[in-house]
């Protein structure tokens, strides 16, 4: 199984018999892609599992373990890891409709104006080049709303700390929107 070649290194900040809360760290890809296909979260957790007789590939009726919230390769931060089809699926519903909230920390050029805000753009992704566009009004077609929170909760010199807000969870949102 490829994902017994995955590192077993795992912070875990929550764990019981539905789901796991692991703690990625900047750097590690949540999926695997056409680069990097076992150093992945979900590769690690499910050799995790694996170890710890929660997860057998050989039973056709295993499930397979699964991710109900993804991140950038490049943030860090919290990562819910179903261990059941039931759990994936209340943790998708949750998710839906809006009864976890996503909250991030991050760093900034500039002292954002004014210093909380809720703002909203449109959202293009260009999967060739890996790049997003945001507009303010008049998207193109296949544009996706996007809406983020954010408040100043430090600041120095030309820079800021914000505390952010993810009310949609787009592709790169927070970079692209500040």
């Amino acid at each position: 199984y490829d994902f017994l070649s995955a590192p077993k290194t795992l912070d875990i900040v929550y764990e019981d018999e539905n789901i796991l809360l692991a703690d990625k760290k900047q750097g590690v890809l949540v999926h695997p892609d056409k680069n990097e296909y076992t150093n992945t979260l979900i590769a690690r957790i499910q050799h995790y599992l694996y170890d710890n007789g929660e997860y057998d590939p050989e039973d056709e009726n295993s499930f397979r373990p699964a991710l109900a919230n993804r991140i950038d390769r490049n943030t860090g931060g919290i990562v819910i890891a179903a261990k059941n089809a039931e759990a994936l699926r209340v943790m998708n519903e949750k998710i839906k409709y809006r009864e976890i909230d996503k909250f991030y920390l991050a760093a900034v050029h500039g002292i954002p104006k004014p210093e909380n805000a809720t703002i909203k753009g449109y959202l293009i992704k260009d999967d060739k080049q890996n790049m997003v566009r945001v507009y303010d009004k008049n998207p193109p077609r296949g544009a996706k709303e996007i809406i983020t929170k954010y408040k100043v909760v430090a600041k120095k010199s030309d820079s800021a700390l914000l505390e952010v807000e993810l009310l949609t969870g787009r592709t790169h949102q927070i970079r692209a929107h500040m």
